[in-house]
């Protein structure tokens, strides 16, 4: 059994998308409308308000952030806490937010849209590096977890409703994604799954909301390798860190109803696989 361990302070309404970069833990708490970065060495917390639902963040290789939420893309100075709008591609849809995404390989960031009212109307995103944005695919429901593949030749996805993890043919040079196929559906399972990370042998780590799970799956032996438990329901998300990539993190939520002593908090475990380093934006 793995041992997951709280850290930081602070308890998320509904955490998500952790990514390491620079020695810290980025991540979200989309309904307290914040970004936070962790930084585990020193235990400190900076945590940027932004004054609406956040549902990704990346870094920026030019310095700051990238994050999505209520109104589009937007670039997040850390030193003002000032965003400045990029670009939104859905302002005709009012019940629709941005929920995960990450960039690939080649500096883009992907990210999609959920819709509030669960219908299918929301869709995937790229922004690319000259900041336009391209819709990638749809229809939606609640575009959740995204990674690419060592090689850089394949690309999952998960649209969280339909229970099932996507592959794509994927170009690096181009951005095109095609063939698309389903590698797991895990419609037998009663929670879904959300946020999703991969690892060095290329085997996906997913996070299932209403599971207290994150469990390990290889695509390619379309098999279960490993679950985690964990003391809280809403796991959210998960991503790999640590000097060496090899602790992994998951963000948790808050289930109304429930009174959990855990639930919300930022936890880490030692699965014995390791991460690959986290794709900058590059515009």
């Amino acid at each position: 059994m793995i041992a997951v361990t709280p850290v930081g302070k602070h308890v998320s309404v509904w955490g998500e998308g952790p990514i390491w970069h620079l020695n810290r833990l980025l991540y979200v708490d989309i309904e307290a409308h914040k970004i936070l970065a962790y930084a585990p060495a020193s235990g400190e917390e900076k945590i940027w308000p932004v004054g609406q639902r956040v549902g990704t963040v990346v870094p920026r290789a030019k310095g700051g952030l990238v994050w999505a939420g209520d109104t589009g893309f937007h670039f997040l100075d850390e030193a003002t806490g000032t965003s400045t709008p990029i670009g939104d591609p859905e302002p005709d849809l009012p019940e629709n937010r941005f929920n995960d995404g990450k960039c690939d390989p080649a500096g883009r960031f992907w990210a999609g849209s959920i819709c509030l009212k669960k219908r299918p109307e929301g869709a995937l995103y790229c922004l690319h590096t000259d900041l336009r944005i391209e819709k990638k695919f749809a229809p939606v429901t609640n575009s959740n977890g995204i990674v690419w593949t060592r090689d850089a030749a394949t690309m999952y996805y998960i649209d969280t409703p339909s229970k099932k993890i996507r592959a794509f043919d994927y170009d690096k040079a181009t951005s095109t994604i095609s063939h698309e196929r389903v590698v797991w559906d895990t419609s037998a399972d009663s929670s879904s799954p959300d946020g999703m990370t991969i690892d060095s042998e290329d085997r996906l780590w997913i996070a299932f909301c209403h599971g207290a799970k994150v469990v390990c799956y290889d695509p390619t032996a379309r098999q279960v390798l490993e679950q985690i438990d964990f003391p809280c329901v809403e796991t959210t998300a998960c991503a790999f860190g640590g000097p060496d990539l090899g602790d992994l993190y998951v963000t948790t939520g808050l289930k109304p109803g429930l009174t959990e002593e855990l639930a919300g908090r930022l936890f880490v475990c030692r699965p014995g696989a390791t991460g690959v380093p986290a794709d900058a934006f590059a515009g």
